[in-house]
């Protein structure tokens, strides 16, 4: 399995690279936020397993990567960090952390959880480490069935017909439609959209959604997860054009 692991201190991953590559991971070391980002960007090679990253970056601040990681790619991300206190805690895991590893850690321990999360990854049918690709699409666009979403413009489209949205409705439809299928958590939405904690903004989100299925004239498209959170479910390609939203 190839590892990215995301550490500025090269003593302390050159020794994590060692056991690693004993138990036959093929570790690729990023220095920072930057590196890590270029290192996961698609290319010829299989995507990364797992990503083991640092919180204390020389650059950026590792919540902040963490956050573009999952905007990027699928791979499952461990947090390795000393940050031990709990708000920072349920801060990593709402990001879309997979896990959360104190230092100092026994190597057996982040072991077993290395291949904890990959096992859950690969049981979900967002296994793989890129996002999905979607066909006939530009480049920076998402296409499913006939919604469009141009993430360079932030336009969006339904049957050739723009849909105007505000700036929160166009960040919460392209973060779910970027892992179409995959349950988003309340709270990973709040985190990620609103930059916030989920206390106190639960009814914001749920307006949000109400509005984008009324605009967009697709209420099955967003699916409520009962108790857990939303996730878009891709319409068929033969949706008929929405009009212009009221």
């Amino acid at each position: 399995m190839r590892l990215l692991l995301v550490e500025d201190d090269d003593h302390v991953a050159a020794a994590l690279s060692a056991v690693l590559s004993r138990h036959g991971f093929d570790v690729t070391h990023a220095r920072n936020g930057e590196e890590a980002l270029q290192a996961l960007l698609p290319g010829d090679r299989e995507p990364f397993g797992v990503v083991l990253l640092d919180l204390g970056l020389p650059d950026q601040d590792g919540f902040e990567v963490c956050g573009r990681i999952r905007r990027l790619c699928g791979s499952p991300v461990i947090m390795v960090t000393a940050r031990a206190d709990v708000r920072s805690r349920i801060h990593g895991l709402n990001l879309g952390a997979d896990d959360y590893v104190v230092k100092p850690y026994d190597t057996g321990e982040l072991l077993a959880r290395i291949h904890a999360v990959s096992r859950r990854r690969a049981a979900t049918p967002a296994a793989s480490g890129e996002p999905p690709a979607q066909e006939g699409a530009p480049p920076g666009d998402l296409r499913l069935g006939a919604v469009t979403i141009e993430l360079s413009t932030r336009q969006v489209s339904v049957g050739g017909t723009a849909v105007p949205l505000t700036r929160k409705e166009f960040d919460l439809l392209a973060l779910l439609a970027q892992r179409p299928g995959v349950v988003f958590r309340r709270e990973q939405i709040i985190s990620e959209v609103w930059r916030t904690s989920w206390e106190g903004t639960g009814r914001t989100l749920e307006v949000h959604i109400a509005s984008l299925r009324a605009k967009l004239r697709m209420p099955a498209l967003i699916e409520t997860v009962r108790g857990v959170g939303y996730r878009l479910v891709a319409p068929p390609a033969a949706v008929s054009p929405a009009g212009p939203a009221s």
